[in-house]
C-alpha cells in the first residue's frame, strides 16, 4: 500500500496585523468557529511528533490561516552548538507546513544532555556574541530559512557583560542575517529589573531587521527589597507597555504583532480584544506612514 502523501502548503505571508498565540485551550473553538484572526503563532516543539491529534490541529489551522512557528527549546546560546535532533525535527516541521515566520530566542537553556526548561540570558560579551552568531548561522543553514531571534526577559545580569543587550542583538542580526522578533514587554521588564531606559533600547534597534513584535503581560513581585517584574504571560498588556509599543511602531513602522498569553489563559474573547487594541495602533501607524 503506498504511503499517503504529506499535505503540501504554499507559502502564505503573515499580514501586518495583530495575531494571537494559539494554545491548547482554544484549539477546539478555533477549529470549529474559524474566528477572524489574521494569523496564529504556535510553539514549534508541541508538534515534534510523527502524527496524532496535535499535528492534525496544525494541519487544519494551517489550511485556513497564516502561521508563525515559535521555538522555545533550541538553546541557540549553548556552548556545544545546536542540538542536531532538535534541528532535524524543526526542519521537517518547516518543510511540511511552510510557516511564514520561524523564530527562537536569544538565550541558552541546555548543555549536553541537561535541559533546564528555561530561557536563560547570556553574558553580553564578544565571546558570547561569536558563539551565538555561529549557532544561529548553523541553524539557519540547516533548516534553510532565516530565523527571527527574540530578546528574552531576565532576572540577573553578569558582572563581566561588556555590551549593552540592545547592541548585542543588533550586532547578531548584522552578522548572521537573522531578523529580530522584538518583544516590547521584555524590553520594559528588563528596563525595570536592570535599570536602563527602555527607549534607549528601542532606538538602538535597526528598523529594517525587525520582522515581528510581541506583546504580553507581566507580574510584579511583591514584598521584595527591590522592584522585580516577571514576564509571566498571565495578564493583559500593561498600560506602560502599550505606550512603549506606540513608540516602537513610531521607530520601526508597522510590523506583524502578536499577543502572547501562556498562563492563566482566559477566554478567546479576551485575547481577541487585546489583539484588536494592537490592531488599532497598527492602523494608526499605517495612516501616519502613508
Amino acid at each position: 500500500m503506498p504511503v499517503p502523501k504529506q499535505p503540501a502548503f504554499q507559502a502564505r505571508p503573515i499580514p501586518v496585523k495583530a495575531g494571537i498565540g494559539l494554545r491548547p485551550p482554544h484549539f477546539k473553538r478555533v477549529l470549529s468557529e474559524r474566528p477572524p484572526v489574521p494569523w496564529f503563532e504556535l510553539h514549534s516543539e508541541n508538534f515534534f511528533c510523527a502524527g496524532g491529534e496535535l499535528l492534525d490541529v496544525l494541519t487544519r489551522v494551517r489550511r485556513d490561516y497564516p502561521v508563525s512557528l515559535h521555538g522555545v527549546g533550541l538553546s541557540l546560546g549553548r556552548a556545544d552548538g545546536p542540538d542536531r535532533e532538535h534541528l532535524t525535527k524543526l526542519k521537517q516541521l518547516v518543510e511540511r507546513f511552510a510557516p511564514a515566520l520561524v523564530s527562537e530566542h536569544l538565550c541558552w537553556g541546555a548543555i549536553g544532555e541537561r535541559h533546564l526548561n528555561d530561557l536563560l540570558p547570556l553574558p553580553y560579551t564578544e565571546e558570547a556574541l561569536d558563539l551565538m552568531a555561529t549557532n544561529v548561522q548553523a541553524a539557519q543553514e540547516f533548516i534553510g530559512r532565516a530565523l527571527l531571534i527574540e530578546n528574552v526577559s531576565s532576572y540577573l545580569s553578569y558582572r563581566h557583560s561588556a555590551i549593552p543587550e540592545w547592541e548585542f542583538i543588533a550586532a547578531l542580526a548584522q552578522r548572521t542575517g537573522c531578523g529580530i522578533l522584538l518583544d516590547v514587554n521584555n524590553i520594559y521588564v528588563n528596563s525595570v529589573n536592570h535599570g536602563f531606559d527602555a527607549r534607549t533600547y528601542l532606538q538602538a534597534i535597526p528598523p529594517k531587521v525587525v520582522g515581528e513584535l510581541h506583546l504580553a503581560g507581566f507580574t510584579r513581585k511583591e514584598n521584595l527589597p527591590v522592584e522585580l517584574l516577571i514576564d509571566s504571560h498571565s495578564q493583559p498588556v500593561a498600560d506602560v507597555v502599550w505606550v512603549l509599543y506606540r513608540e516602537a511602531l513610531a521607530h520601526i513602522g508597522p510590523v506583524p504583532t502578536l499577543i502572547e498569553w501562556d498562563q492563566d489563559i482566559p477566554e478567546l474573547e479576551v485575547l481577541l480584544a487585546e489583539a484588536a487594541k494592537a490592531e488599532g495602533l497598527l492602523h494608526a501607524q499605517h495612516a501616519i506612514a502613508a
